[in-house]
């Protein structure tokens, strides 16, 4: 199974990883998108590379009877899908970390964007969220979202991790450390 936690920069993607990928290393690979294409460019054909290479790594989880996490990327799930190896993939289970316009200008600011990165932003967590639960798409993926506004990230981490465990079916105990 490809699980795709995704979600507008700022609403925790990579903070959710680094918390739950320990718990889950016996079953699951994890990583973003430069971990399997190097650093990123902002070129269409890099994203489309790196996209394609992640699809690889899943394909090659799903050989060896392990599941795949992408987290830390604001990745559109139809993105995905467009990958030419993405046909073979068992499955698609997509969690949208998502967080309030106001929630979400607080947590940009505080990491120093521009107010002209923040607009861009949250256009683009307005869209994101609008593809992820779009209701005329076929059903080529479940969803799941979380709201991230009023959360600490070991708040998130937890709903992440109850979204794993379900989806991949894992009985296993919740260790999320709190910072």
């Amino acid at each position: 199974m490809f699980l795709l936690i995704t979600g507008a920069s700022g609403v925790g993607k990579t903070t959710v990883r680094r918390l739950v990928q320990g718990g889950f290393a016996r079953v699951l690979d994890a990583t973003e998108l430069s971990d399997v294409a190097g650093p990123p460019q902002a070129t269409p054909s890099w994203r489309q590379h790196a996209v394609e290479h992640a699809v690889q790594r899943a394909l090659a989880a799903q050989r060896a009877g392990r599941h795949f996490l992408l987290c830390g990327d604001p990745l559109a799930p139809a993105e995905l899908l467009a990958a030419p190896s993405a046909a073979r993939l068992k499955g698609l289970a997509v969690c949208l970390l998502d967080a309030s316009e106001d929630a979400h200008r607080r947590r940009l600011f505080l990491r120093g964007d521009t107010p002209a990165d923040m607009a861009r932003h949250v256009a683009f967590a307005d869209w994101l969220r609008a593809h992820v639960v779009d209701a005329a798409r076929p059903p080529r993926w479940t969803t799941q979202v979380i709201d991230t506004s009023e959360l600490r990230d070991y708040e998130v981490a937890a709903r992440a991790w109850l979204w794993m465990r379900r989806v991949i079916g894992l009985r296993a105990r919740l260790r999320v450390a709190r910072r």
